[in-house]
């Protein structure tokens, strides 16, 4: 079994999750919601006005806190409005990480690490995959699996322009190896966190009457199959389990998620099983210990399968360890960029000279030439 990697030098420093941001930060962050693009503003209490009143009753400060950031954006040729969470600054010198979410869930779910990751000093996007999170959909756009690739790649071209690392968990993951093997160019590592690849999809439901379908998305969206929900993908069911339970379902309360989840059933959903030997980007898969929503055996053959992958655990964590654990997460991606920097570096090192030979110096004799040769080595 893969050992927990215990210490980072980049997190040593990391503050707890829930600490408050600066005062700078929040002026950022509330002027970056006050300015988003379909100019909606935000509400007397800080939230952008797009958001589902229900926002106004959730009492997680790291939750409150990232839904201030929330912002909708378009990009050309789209006429979504798609959400996300921007970094406070972009930088050049390091890829920047780009965190999907899993099925039917939001940004909000990286509320807790999302920080840490900022803290440290990565460029991170929250991004919502299309049918879910809080993009604006009024126009009932499809939202099967080619058209979410599309609209990820589009995000992609429009705002991070430059190869990243792509975060998936649970569904992400398999939301991440089909946008990988059809942008390959636009990916430069994989990060899976619980991930659920190995699911053939809904089967066939284009033939079932379509209120059956939108009965049982109208479960998916009760709360006691939320509650339960919850319970599944903890180790230890949280104190702040009701209000995880709102945090969880605030994007299905928006006017368009329900055709948006029967349109991407009704579709046949994520099927990757075939595509996974085909990743040629280094991944890493991190996975809870005591994960009770998708089998750990499942964690070792995808390491398996993968190319070029390595396998950590989270101990006494389930199904989704950037929520449960979220320093613990922080830590494991923290290492994997570290560790891939630092093995770039070790090849540059191990370059052998390139040894040129100037007429204008021409040695006269034996001696003359070996000093020659020992000075240029010297100077490279």
């Amino acid at each position: 079994m893969p050992l927990l990697l215990t210490s980072s030098s980049s997190l040593r420093a990391l503050p707890r999750p829930l600490a408050a941001p600066s005062r700078a930060r929040v002026r950022v962050a509330a002027s970056a919601a006050a300015s988003a693009p379909d100019g909606a503003g935000a509400t007397a209490s800080g939230f952008p006005s797009f958001l589902p009143r229900a926002v106004e009753r959730i009492r997680d400060g790291a939750a409150i806190r990232l839904a201030k950031r929330i912002e909708r954006t378009g990009f050309s040729g789209s006429p979504i409005l798609s959400s996300c969470v921007r970094p406070l600054k972009q930088q050049q010198d390091a890829d920047p990480i780009v965190l999907l979410h899993g099925f039917d869930s939001s940004c909000l779910e990286w509320r807790y690490t999302y920080p840490l990751l900022e803290e440290a000093g990565l460029e991170a996007w929250a991004v919502d995959i299309l049918g879910w999170g809080f993009s604006d959909l009024a126009t009932r756009p499809p939202c099967d699996v080619a058209s979410k690739r599309e609209h990820l790649y589009q995000f992609w071209k429009s705002y991070i322009k430059r190869p990243m690392v792509l975060v998936g968990p649970s569904l992400g993951a398999a939301v991440a190896i089909d946008f990988s093997i059809n942008h390959p160019e636009a990916v430069s590592k994989l990060i899976f966190i619980g991930a659920s690849v190995y699911s053939e999809g809904p089967k066939d439901m284009t033939r079932m009457p379509k209120f059956v379908s939108y009965a049982g998305v109208f479960i998916l969206k009760s709360l006691p199959l939320r509650f339960l929900a919850t319970r599944l993908a903890f180790n230890k069911t949280p104190n702040e389990v009701f209000d995880w339970v709102q945090i969880g379902r605030l994007h299905c309360l928006l006017p368009w998620w329900e055709d948006a989840t029967v349109d991407f059933m009704i579709r046949g959903g994520y099927n990757v099983i075939k595509q996974i030997k085909q990743v040629k980007h280094k991944c890493l898969i991190m996975w809870g210990e005591d994960d009770g929503i998708i089998s750990s055996k499942l964690a070792y053959r995808l390491h398996q399968e993968l190319p070029d992958a390595i396998l950590r655990q989270v101990r006494q964590c389930g199904h989704i360890p950037h929520v449960e654990k979220p320093r613990e997460a922080a830590k494991l991606v923290l290492e994997f960029l570290e560790r891939d920097r630092a093995e770039k570096a070790d090849q540059a090192s191990s370059v052998t000279p390139v040894l040129t030979y100037h007429s204008m110096s021409k040695p006269q004799n034996g001696a003359g030439m070996a000093e020659q040769i020992r000075l240029q080595a010297r100077a490279a």
